[in-house]
This record gives structure tokens, sequence and C-alpha cells, in this order.
């Protein structure tokens, strides 16, 4: 059994505010730790339940979070930015399961640390008129490849918008949101030997989860904070302004529209 992991930072346990999600903050080396410890605890899991090959993509900011010395030597770890798949780079290679270790809810909902992949650039993405986040983006990379998201660990807020999205998903709350930089949270030993204990469970029997796969053709509309971003945005290609902070583009191939998307996003940034 194959399995690929997926680990942003804003989900971890006692990870509450931008003090622990950059390198300038002063909380970053012991979230980065943590972030490193809940990998680890599904790469547990998984290796409890009979995989072969584990693969963990590091996918928060630079995407050089993930201790790697410190990373169980089972695991390969894909690490940098920029990558052609972002968020879920190596999934194309074709695996079992896909886990989600550390996310967040979307832009504009109650969670912690709440964004869709750009919070200084992004109001709302949506697919062919439904709002989505991170978790549904890359579940659809994962269903494109033939891969299930078997299981989704974060806060409250992202396991009920990972089971409203895809599901029949397992999930795992390692804090309760109270408001967007505050929360309730297991110990951080807790958290891990709860993501090992269900990431086990979760990969018993694969057949009980669907592939997550959004109708064709795709159209990405992204709604941006400011229109500025919008006017950067809309030189692109292809691209269609919708309104004064609105730009949308489209095409048949999903991972195609998500290209488009993740170039409008860095045309936007400063």
């Amino acid at each position: 059994m194959r399995v690929y992991i997926s680990v942003d930072i804003e989900g971890i346990c006692t990870v509450v505010s931008g003090a622990s999600t950059s390198v300038a903050g002063n909380d970053y080396t012991r979230a980065r730790r943590q972030m490193t410890a809940e990998a680890n605890a599904a790469v547990l899991g998984a290796l409890a339940a009979g995989a072969t090959e584990i693969v963990l993509n590091d996918s928060h900011g630079s995407m050089t979070n993930l201790i790697p010395e410190e990373l169980h030597p089972a695991a390969e770890l894909i690490q940098g930015t920029p990558k052609p798949l972002m968020m879920m780079e190596g999934v194309d290679a074709g695996f079992d399961a896909a886990i989600f270790i550390g996310y967040h809810a979307r832009m504009q909902q109650h969670g912690i640390l709440s964004h869709t992949i750009s919070g200084g650039t992004v109001s709302n993405i949506y697919l062919n008129g439904q709002p989505l986040g991170e978790t549904a983006i890359n579940a659809a990379i994962a269903g494109y490849y033939k891969t299930p998201v078997v299981l989704v660990a974060g806060d409250n807020e992202v396991c009920q918008e990972a089971k409203a999205t895809l599901g029949k998903v397992k999930t795992v709350a390692v804090k309760q949101a109270i408001t967007r930089y505050s929360a309730r949270s297991l110990h951080p030993a807790k958290a891990c030997e709860l993501i090992q204990a269900s990431v086990t469970e979760a990969l018993k029997d694969l057949s009980q989860y669907q592939l997550y796969q959004p109708a064709g053709p795709y159209t990405f509309a992204l709604q941006f904070i400011q229109a500025g971003q919008a006017d950067a945005a809309a030189m692109m290609p292809g691209t269609t302004r919708v309104d004064a902070s609105t730009v949308s583009f489209s095409h048949e191939n999903y991972i195609e529209a998500f290209r488009g998307l993740r170039c409008m996003i860095s045309l936007a940034r400063p």
C-alpha cells in the first residue's frame, strides 16, 4: 500500500497565530517541531496499517518546514517551492490513499487561521460557482490521479468542511476553534497518539472511500481582497474579468485549471 501525506501548519495542534507559522515568528521553531511530530504520527499509523511506501509533502509557505532529520526514516520527503502541484506535489505518481495533516478551514469561514492558499491575496475561490478551500482543491487533485483522501486532521472547523465536501472521510480534530486566533488544543502528545491511531483505522478498508472528482469543464473564479490584485491577475492570457475584484479561468482539464488558478494568485502577489 502506497500512502501520500500532505502536511500544512495552521491546523497543527497548539498553533493559533502567525507567530507559529513563519520563520520570523517567535513560536515557529516549536510549531515546526510539532508539525514534524504529527507527520511522524501519520507515518507510524500508515506503517501499522501495512504501508510499503510513504511520501510526505511539506505544504506550507516556503515548504521547508518539516525537520528532515527528525522524520521517520520510512518516509520520503518532498520540499521546496514552487512545485507544479504545490501542496499535492508527487501524488501524480499514483497512491492508494492520501492523508491531510495540519489543514485549516477556507477563507471567510470560522476556524484557526482560516484562509485559502494566500491569506493576503485571496478572498474567495469558486469552482463552477461553488466556494471551496484547500481541502477540496487538493482532494480534487488527488481524485484526478485516482487517489482517495481518507483522513483530514486539523481544527474542528476543517473537519466539518472535509466531511461536507468529501463525504466518507475520517477526521481528527486536534483543537477546537474559539476565534480565528484562539483555540482549545489537545496536549501535543495526545494529538499525535490520536492521529496515529486514526490513520491506522482509516487505512484498514480503502474500499469505503470515494474519489473526489468534480464534474468538468472547470471554471475557477478567484475573488481577490482588492481590485489591484485582480488587475494583475487579469493580465494572464485566457482569463476573464468577472468584476472589479474577481477574475476567472476555465479549462476542460482540472489540473490545467488548477495551474491557471495558481498563476493568477502568483501574479496578484506583491
